[in-house]
């Protein structure tokens, strides 16, 4: 058997049913139909210059929290090839029997932005804000503002719920 991907149908019935929560409560046209819409937040993590500038980082030896700072801001501006890292305004919290995948929007990716390099698995029995991995791919500057709908997550039930639920068994993002 394998698992389902859900509806706009399926979603409102899993929120309803609090299998899935968003907090805050999502705003009306956010629920598409097999997908939700997630709103930037207005927190940024940029690169310091020692790493952009680095011939080489150790990933062995560096880690997220060492290699960047914070910018609070109603917007960003990022350079062809400059990647930030994001938050959704949403937390969503998600039963051990259904899984989300981060998606970009099309919209966005027709004028070269990516919004997630390559983590899109929302765990089930998570309980957290999303990270995403911003990224423009255009050979332009562009300007990205909290409160865009820049990704959206798409929901999958799983066959058997899991015996290790993210909020209880994960290392890393617990605490967003």
């Amino acid at each position: 058997m394998v698992g389902m991907v859900l509806s706009e149908i399926d979603i409102l019935k899993a929120i309803k049913s609090r299998q899935i929560i968003f907090s805050p409560r999502l705003r009306p046209g956010q629920v598409n139909g097999a997908s939700v819409d997630l709103t930037l937040g207005g927190g940024f993590w940029k690169f310091k210059d020692k790493y952009v500038w680095a011939k080489e980082v150790d990933l062995a030896k560096t880690g997220f929290a060492e290699a960047t700072y914070k910018i609070t801001a109603p917007s960003i501006t990022l350079g062809p090839s400059e990647m930030c890292l994001g938050m959704t305004v949403e937390k969503i919290t998600l039963s051990a029997g259904i899984m989300g995948t981060l998606e970009g929007r099309s919209r966005f990716a027709r004028m070269g932005l990516a919004v997630h390099i390559t983590s899109a698995l929302v765990q089930p029995g998570s309980s957290n804000h999303q990270v995403l991995e911003i990224v423009n791919m255009a050979p332009f500057p562009v300007t990205i503002h909290k409160g865009m709908r820049i990704s959206q997550v798409v929901f999958e039930r799983l066959d058997t719920p899991t015996a290790k639920p993210y909020a209880k068994f994960g290392k890393i993002a617990t605490r967003q």
